[in-house]
């Protein structure tokens, strides 16, 4: 009696012991589902001991900066009449009441600089004291403001188009957490649609920590609706294939529990619910039906073959049990290579999603022979399926195909291998930070607004380290800095910079009474008499913070970019860097580019080689455990990659064909989908395995008996996963989306090349095999291994 035939003894003997079991673990479970909440924080991509991630902690603690800021903007005409001017600054009041709200910098408080000549120093005065009287003076107000400050130009305002802007920084307890989104979710977005309403307009709202709020939201919304989804196209597909409401409610109750046995661990685990786990459960349900169809469709042949039922379950433990085993473990090694990444929300996908997987293996092995040797024999209607007409033909035609055609096979899948070549050639490395949001969310086209209007949401930051103390204000620093400040500003994808030099030539002009024309850097004669205005402007006016350290040895330069493609993203970072060194020679000065635009560019090179890795320990793994699977045989282990690797390079084909770029979101699908796919492999080889030991070793009559056997469960289970999976084409989300797109269709191919060119391929092998050592009939690929026995 071999090992599983004891666990099928011992399953059936102790089934309301297992049954409870079940139950209290189920309860255990829900009793963690207290602790699983919405991942509200903003960290990076790169790990903390990363080179640029060093360096952004270093900018930050210089500046005290944060990722703080809500952009409100509009674009109207009628901006500036009394009424919707006065509408607008009391709006900027109300936001600014707010408790979570740490500043507000609108037209309502815009503060402007005026000369204390006694004190020798710069006081800080309203540009608004008082509510507008009527349109002219709100038309003064625009000209005043639009000419008279270009201090303010791509902060406030847009000159060229009258757009205005509003900046509103968040207290920096709140970034991190869940009040932020209520926040924004309950205050904000009210107040900014009640603003709309009663002014008849359209207003824009965006910035890194609005958006990322929103999306919270709809993260939220998606995962019950994800979970409903995949219970009922897998549901339908069961009910499709079976024709009976027992096997649709068998396999739903098992994935159910499934589903809260994952929420259960990412509570026990204190994991909260990122964009990555929240396609868990789904996966759990997309996953866990094949491992039913599997079991139940081998119970149901065995009825039909003799009618026994105990004996049909304990077959259906022994048959299958390790097949079901290895299938699954393969799975979860394609998740859980993950955990090799230093990155925190990829490393809990692959932990949780690895224990999800293998809880499912436990509950469908221990419900389904459990459940069904409680209930009767099923009836000659239920089992028709497995004679009907079109299952029996296409079966039939796998195995004339792999019969008579096996040339064909070879030379489409090398014709297909050649294309995909081509194809995966083409694929470059790309993305953009915002690419994967909701594209049909009214906060994506604000993006856009605050890009063209503005320059960009995401922040692009300079720390220039002068190398010693008060070297921020040494004139020719500040005039290497507008030189390069220049040099961005001819940048199309990037916003006007803003540093000291800006701050620099505002006071200028205000020495000089305001007059516009002299808002530029002081000449080497005025800087003894402008430059400590500058210098003394601390105080209430507190100017200075923001643009130098308290030792005044560090400057930054902050702008802001457009959501680029990373490739591009890469070119100007290149550009930008010469143009440091032209500038900021080694020697005087050190430069550092960082902020959240360079910390995604780096972060996605890294990911990309990190998943790149754990996909080539996937495939090396599963290599190791077909191979141990299977007796040692390195051969088997081999002819099990090719029709594995085959869809994985056509899917890459595609990408490039397509210019579907290869990102994080698209990486991630090689790992899990092969690790998924192999799954078919596995059954086909156990159950050839099987044969050849009852047909003595013939091979051809042995790979046609399983692809005859094993056949429909494959196609059965292909087509659970392939509609299971274009479930989450429906997101809202570019990486779920392409997650289910690439997944499905590589899936798909994988079934028909396990179907066609795997049994060819052993035939083939056999046939090499005999030629080259005369062996009889007998295939030198499946070692004896005592442990089947």
């Amino acid at each position: 009696m071999n090992f599983w035939s004891r666990v099928a003894g011992l399953i059936l003997r102790n089934r309301l012991i297992f049954l409870f079991g079940i139950i209290a673990a189920t309860i255990f479970f829900a009793s963690q589902w207290k602790n699983v909440n919405i991942s509200y924080t903003q960290k990076s991509i790169l790990p903390d001991d990363d080179h640029y991630a060093q360096e952004y902690a270093q900018f930050r603690k210089v500046f005290k900066s944060d990722n703080n800021l809500i952009l409100i903007g509009i674009k109207d005409d009628s901006l500036f009449t009394a009424s919707k001017l006065n509408a607008w600054d009391s709006l900027s009041h109300t936001l600014r009441s707010f408790p979570e709200v740490d500043q507000v910098i609108s037209i309502e408080n815009l503060k402007i600089l005026k000369k204390d000549t006694t004190h020798q120093k710069f006081i800080l005065d309203r540009f608004l004291k008082a509510p507008v009287k009527n349109d002219r003076e709100a038309l003064q107000i625009k000209h005043h403001l639009f000419d008279s400050l270009p201090f303010y130009e791509g902060i406030i305002y847009n000159k060229k188009s009258g757009a205005i802007q509003t900046i509103v920084a968040l207290k920096k307890n709140i970034i991190q957490s869940k009040k932020r989104v209520d926040f924004i979710l309950n205050k904000v977005k009210p107040l900014l649609h009640q603003f709309e309403v009663s002014q008849k307009t359209d207003i824009k709202a965006s910035g890194l920590v609005y958006i990322k709020s929103l999306n919270a939201k709809v993260l939220q919304s998606e995962i019950p609706l994800f979970i409903i989804l995949s219970l009922i196209v897998t549901g339908f597909i069961i009910l499709f294939f079976f024709r009976s409401t027992s096997p649709i409610l068998i396999s739903l109750l098992i994935v159910s529990i499934g589903v809260m046995w994952s929420f259960g661990i990412m509570g026990l685990l204190s994991y909260k619910i990122s964009i990555l786990t929240a396609v868990i459960p789904p996966l759990v349900i997309v996953i866990g039906v094949p491992n039913a169809i599997f079991l139940i469709n081998k119970y149901q042949q065995e009825i039909i073959l003799h009618g026994n039922q105990i004996r049909s379950l304990q077959r259906v433990i022994s048959n299958t049990g390790n097949a079901i085993l290895m299938t699954n473990l393969t799975t979860a090694i394609g998740f859980g290579t993950f955990v090799i990444v230093k990155n925190d929300l990829l490393k809990q996908f692959g932990v949780v999603a690895s224990l999800s997987i293998l809880s499912i293996f436990i509950l469908s092995i221990l419900l389904i022979p459990i459940i069904y040797s409680y209930k009767k024999l099923p009836k000659a209607k239920h089992l028709k399926h497995h004679k009907k007409n079109w299952i029996t033909k296409f079966v039939d035609w796998l195995i004339e195909t792999v019969r008579h055609r096996q040339k064909a096979i070879f030379g489409v899948a090398i014709l297909l291998l050649i294309i995909a070549l081509i194809g995966a050639n083409k694929i470059k490395v790309s993305g953009s930070m915002l690419s994967d949001f909701p594209k049909n969310k009214d906060f994506y086209q604000d993006i856009k607004f605050f890009e063209q209007e503005f320059g960009g949401i995401l922040p692009l930051e300079f720390m220039i380290d002068t190398k010693h103390k008060k070297g921020a204000f040494n004139l020719s620093t500040l005039r290497r800095i507008d030189h390069f400040q220049d040099e961005i500003a001819d940048l199309p994808e990037l916003s006007k910079p803003v540093s000291l030099v800006n701050l620099a030539k505002y006071t200028k002009q205000v020495f000089y009474n305001g007059d516009p024309r002299y808002y530029q850097l002081p000449s080497v004669h005025e800087k003894n008499f402008i430059l400590p205005y500058l210098k003394n402007a601390g105080g209430k006016a507190n100017l200075l913070k923001s643009y130098t350290d308290s030792l005044q040895r560090y400057l930054r330069i902050t702008s802001f970019m457009k959501d680029i493609e990373t490739d591009k993203m890469e070119q100007i970072e290149n550009y930008l860097e010469l143009k440091e060194h032209k500038y900021f020679p080694d020697k005087k000065y050190r430069v550092l580019m960082t902020g959240q635009a360079k910390l995604y560019l780096k972060g996605t090179h890294y990911l990309i080689d990190n998943l790149i890795i754990s996909l080539g320990l996937a495939i090396f793994l599963i290599f190791i455990f077909i191979a141990w699977m299977f007796g040692g045989s390195l051969k088997m282990a081999f002819i099990s990659l090719i029709p594995n690797l085959l869809p994985l390079l056509i899917t890459a084909g595609i990408m490039g064909f397509a210019h579907i770029p290869l990102k994080p979101s698209t990486i991630l699908i090689f790992s899990i989908a092969f690790g998924i796919s192999v799954d078919d492999t596995i059954h086909y080889l156990a159950k050839l395995r099987h044969e050849l030991k009852l047909h003595k070793g013939r091979v051809k009559s042995s790979v046609y008996k399983s692809l005859k056997e094993t056949g429909i469960s494959m196609f059965y289970t292909s087509v659970v996963l392939f509609f299971g999976f274009s479930t989450f084409l429906l997101s809202s989300y570019g990486g779920t989306k392409a997650l289910g797109g690439l997944i499905s269709l590589t899936l798909l191919m994988a079934m028909f090349s396990n179907l066609l060119l795997l049994p060819a391929l052993v035939i083939f092998m056999d046939n090499l095999f005999k030629n080259k050592k005369s062996y009889n009939d007998n295939l030198d690929l499946f070692p004896e291994n005592k442990s089947d026995e």
